[in-house]
């Protein structure tokens, strides 16, 4: 990890007390074209097996996509939800940090597309890649989904 990787406490503090602070997640830097966020590995994030649990690393990377797509909101929604995610494995950790970068392959009004490539950031290997589609709620769509 470097030492120029500052922490943006105040966008940290806004997942105290749900997932993104039970999981750890330290947001780096988030625009609506890329966020950064990393989180370590320790033993509450492993499975029964010893090794990350896969829902520990998805819960990284959503948020991550989900923090983006926050911060590159069309004008006039309220918010968003995500509709669908893959994540495809090619790694995991027992230990060390891990850094998810996401980005988005697609920023319409109604939806986003969102990329992420999670890290470990001691060997540099992949950990996995990971997708999800976000739909952007405003006032007249919320009414039809609740």
């Amino acid at each position: 990890m470097a030492d120029n990787d500052k922490i943006d406490m105040e966008l940290t503090r806004r997942g105290e007390g749900l997932l993104p602070g039970l999981l750890g997640i330290e947001v780096l830097s988030v625009t609506g074209q890329e966020s950064v966020m990393r989180m370590k590995v320790r033993q509450a994030l492993l499975a029964p097996n010893g090794y990350l649990h896969a829902a520990s690393v998805i819960g990284l990377a959503d948020t991550a996509a989900g923090y983006g797509t926050i911060a590159g909101l069309p004008k006039g929604a309220k918010g968003f939800t995500t509709i669908e995610l893959k994540s495809n494995f090619s790694g995991t950790a027992r230990e060390g940090t891990l850094l998810c970068t996401a980005r988005p392959i697609h920023s319409g009004r109604m939806t986003q597309v969102w990329d992420a490539r999670v890290a470990h950031v001691e060997t540099d290997k992949i950990i996995a890649h990971f997708r999800c589609t976000q739909m952007i709620l405003f006032d007249a769509l919320n009414d039809c989904l609740s």
